[in-house]
């Protein structure tokens, strides 16, 4: 039987509609695939990052404890290093210091949490002294080893003895600035080094939040 032109046109349209439809159901799923991977993406993103941080109660510089269940309503940073730190960490709490004062009454209730990494040595006392040379509302804590372990965990920091050529040692540690908003919630880092204008911009939002 012998099809006449007409009917091999219509075969090739129908087949080209089928294709067509094919090809656009194709790329629907992957383009709902895609969204799907990238809102499943963010999601484990804000989930991780609200799991930085966990509850502590640590021996004060300012005497007594701070327990950070205390802590709703007010937002703060946390900050981990060391009295004999020969850089990073007074460099880190000079910064702060002008921060907080270039913010003002702003900041009157903000408070900054200096955690020692190396208790061994950085005593209430020795802390007490460390942190006088910089903006009263920089508060430092003294964990016990134990309290420190699992500071490291909850909050995602490293730290590690490491020894020196005198037969001392100093500690390497994250530089790292964790700020936490009234909630109580992680709200983000300032990074050693950051430029002066974004370390204010971020308290200031964090000062509104």
């Amino acid at each position: 039987m012998l099809l006449s032109p007409c009917s091999g046109r219509l075969r090739a349209m129908k087949q080209t509609r089928l294709m067509t439809a094919a090809i656009a159901a194709a790329v629907l799923a992957l383009g709902a695939a895609g969204w799907l991977g990238v809102e499943l993406l963010r999601g484990q993103q804000q989930s991780a990052m609200f799991q930085v941080g966990g509850p502590f109660v640590l021996a004060s510089s300012a005497g007594g404890t701070v327990d950070s269940a205390t802590l709703a309503g007010k937002p703060y940073a946390v900050f981990f290093g060391f009295t004999h730190c020969p850089e990073v960490c007074p460099t880190t709490l000079y910064e702060m210091s002008s921060n907080l004062a270039a913010l003002g009454e702003a900041a009157k209730d903000f408070r900054v949490f200096f955690i020692t990494v190396d208790p061994a040595r950085d005593t209430v006392a020795a802390m007490k002294d460390y942190v006088a040379n910089f903006d009263p509302r920089i508060e430092a804590l003294v964990p016990t080893d134990d309290q420190l372990k699992q500071l490291a965990s909850d909050f995602r920091v490293y730290y590690a003895k490491v020894p020196t050529s005198d037969g001392g040692y100093t500690m390497d540690h994250t530089a790292t600035i964790f700020l936490f908003g009234r909630d109580g919630r992680f709200a983000g880092t300032i990074g050693y080094g950051e430029a002066a204008e974004m370390r204010q911009a971020k308290l200031a939002r964090l000062l509104k939040g």
